[in-house]
């Protein structure tokens, strides 16, 4: 199933506990209570947003792509799917989606990758990766660099060519889309808002995203 999956939210932001604009190439680190949803606004449009999920009962248990993948039948997420983690505990639910589809297959920039794709020079663009390890490095929450796993770029447009190869793409969201997610269990989410430059993902302009989280 390749087919775009819109569902609208029915939550207003003015009645939501906690509201946070990320800048291009920082990171965003929170628990979520079991019960919570967290929105993901694209402020201005085709904005690549690594995330990173985590049990925050047993943090060592992450966000698992296979077993996602391979539960839902599809390689794309949207509205429905139920993220899961390497234990095959749901982790969250993707409860509201107005972009339709997201990305779980192309990873997070890194220097190596940058280096490698791109260009020697590359190598010390600021990356996805540096921005997840700059996030363990400044929050005790007991993980390390070997605890960063699989990961979803919401918004992110990596179409599956017919051989089985991957590419980057133009994106196909738009200023204002948003994706829900709501927590199944307590979870710890973590976010690159993406800085890359040298692919289509941010449409060569990376831009903030909003952060937005309502009680159960």
């Amino acid at each position: 199933m390749n087919g775009l999956c819109i569902l609208d939210s029915t939550r207003d932001p003015a009645s939501a506990r906690y509201r946070e604009t990320v800048n291009a190439g920082d990171y965003w680190l929170h628990e979520l209570k079991a019960g919570e949803v967290l929105r993901i606004v694209d402020l201005e449009g085709n904005q690549a947003v690594d995330t990173l999920f985590f049990n925050a009962q047993d943090p060592h248990d992450r966000y698992s792509a296979v077993d996602t993948i391979r539960a839902q039948g599809n390689v794309f997420l949207t509205a429905g799917s139920v993220l899961l983690a390497q234990s095959g505990q749901p982790l969250v639910e993707i409860v509201a989606d107005t972009c339709g589809r997201h990305d779980t297959l192309g990873g997070a920039c890194a220097a190596e990758s940058n280096m490698v794709r791109y260009a020697l020079d590359k190598r010390y663009m600021h990356n996805c990766r540096d921005s997840f390890l700059l996030a363990l490095a400044e929050h005790d929450i007991g993980l390390t660099k070997r605890d960063l796993g699989h990961n979803v770029n919401f918004f992110m447009n990596v179409p599956v060519t017919p051989e089985g190869g991957l590419t980057f793409a133009d994106g196909i969201s738009e200023p204002g889309k948003y994706v829900e997610v709501k927590a199944c269990c307590d979870v710890i989410v973590l976010v690159s808002n993406c800085p890359q430059l040298n692919n289509p993902c941010n449409a060569y302009n990376p831009t903030p995203v909003e952060m937005i989280v309502w009680e159960n």
